[in-house]
């Protein structure tokens, strides 16, 4: 199943395509981006395994991530999604799941990353899929306050490759 598109007043969430490497290259290279994923900037190998790994979600789940993009312009802002990364953490957590996004910097402090995690959990509850959860990094005080406004409330800490995080769930 291919990702379908999510349209909201002033995104335009779309499946990944070949011809999105370049931008996703550049949105995975930005070092505000990765802060709190990796700390540094994806090579161009690794944002491509990213995004076979999209399509395989997709594919194999029914769920994944989305390319968000500006409705007027086209413009990438960053990615939103679901994901299911078989992490090994403590509590686990099975096959719930886990939601993610990226902005980037010039699009932060607008409400986009908001207006585009409410249409992937809008979308997410019409297909019955319940609770998600996120991992978000103690510092990442953006992503926590989003997460919060979203309705995710934390329910455990953990270590996430040998990094701290917060684990948050949304019924």
């Amino acid at each position: 199943m291919p990702a379908p598109t999510l349209r909201t007043e002033r995104l335009i969430l779309r499946g990944h395509t070949r011809a999105d490497f370049a931008a996703c290259c550049a949105l995975w290279a930005h070092p505000e981006v990765v802060r709190y994923i990796t700390g540094h900037p994806s090579p161009p190998e690794e944002v491509w395994a990213r995004i076979m790994r999209y399509v395989g979600h997709w594919e194999l789940l029914g769920f994944g991530y989305w390319l968000v993009t500006d409705a007027r312009s086209g413009a990438v802002m960053g990615e939103a999604g679901l994901a299911n990364h078989l992490r090994k953490c403590e509590p686990p957590l099975g096959d719930t799941p886990e939601a993610g996004w990226i902005v980037l910097p010039q699009y932060q402090g607008h409400g986009y990353a908001r207006e585009a995690v409410s249409a992937v959990l809008d979308w997410a509850r019409a297909q019955g899929l319940g609770r998600t959860v996120c991992l978000i990094d103690p510092a990442n005080t953006a992503s926590l306050r989003l997460g919060e406004i979203l309705g995710y409330r934390e329910y455990a800490r953990t270590l996430l490759k040998g990094s701290p995080s917060i684990m948050l769930e949304r019924a």
